[in-house]
């Protein structure tokens, strides 16, 4: 249900956690998903969906192999933006930001929470590369299941990042498309606040 009293908090970080629990309980599906933008040097701009973690104080941490497109395009130009969209909650998250590594243990502390068979497929994993055919890809994890028995070590290519939110814009459906619209700029100390037109 919409609120009036929602968008009155002065805190984006706060007021994200907020909507974050309220789509855990409610949205279907990955409510944790986002749609992830980055760009070249040049400007030429690419998005995909990430599932967004929470590590330690960042809220917008996600991981991925940095030898992918999304990893050389962070790596030349270290900015992204981020769209989370709850349809069922009629409400809309956007966060830009510079994007920073996250440290190694904390890398290694989520690498070593997924599943073996997850571990196993990010490590065989060429994520971006051409790839011959499906039979290449199952012969591949194939081999090296077997290869590793036991523990599966975390690849250096596979890493966590996060975006460091100079920009979060919140809005929640309105009726006759009249949305309510907030954007939180980080100021030299604390968030500015104003209320954007539909």
């Amino acid at each position: 249900m919409r609120s009036a009293h929602e968008l009155e908090s002065d805190d984006p970080l706060a007021l994200f956690d907020s909507w974050m629990k309220d789509a855990e309980e409610r949205e279907p599906n990955d409510p944790n998903a986002g749609a992830l933008a980055t760009a070249t040097a040049d400007g030429h701009p690419s998005a995909r969906m990430v599932l967004v973690k929470r590590v330690r104080e960042h809220r917008f941490a996600f991981f991925s192999n940095a030898e992918s497109r999304k990893g050389a395009e962070l790596a030349e130009n270290p900015r992204a933006a981020l769209c989370f969209h709850w349809k069922s909650l009629r409400k809309q998250v956007r966060v830009e930001g510079d994007v920073f590594p996250l440290p190694d243990p904390d890398v290694d502390r989520y690498f070593h929470s997924r599943s073996r068979d997850s571990r196993i497929g990010a490590a065989v994993s060429q994520q971006s590369r051409p790839l011959a055919s499906r039979r290449v890809l199952e012969n591949e994890v194939r081999a090296f299941t077997v290869a590793h028995p036991g523990e599966v070590p975390r690849p250096k290519y596979w890493r966590g990042f996060y975006i460091d939110p100079a920009r979060i814009e919140f809005w929640m459906d309105g009726a006759h498309r009249l949305h309510d619209r907030f954007l939180f700029t980080k100021k030299r100390e604390g968030w500015g606040k104003v209320r954007l037109y539909p």
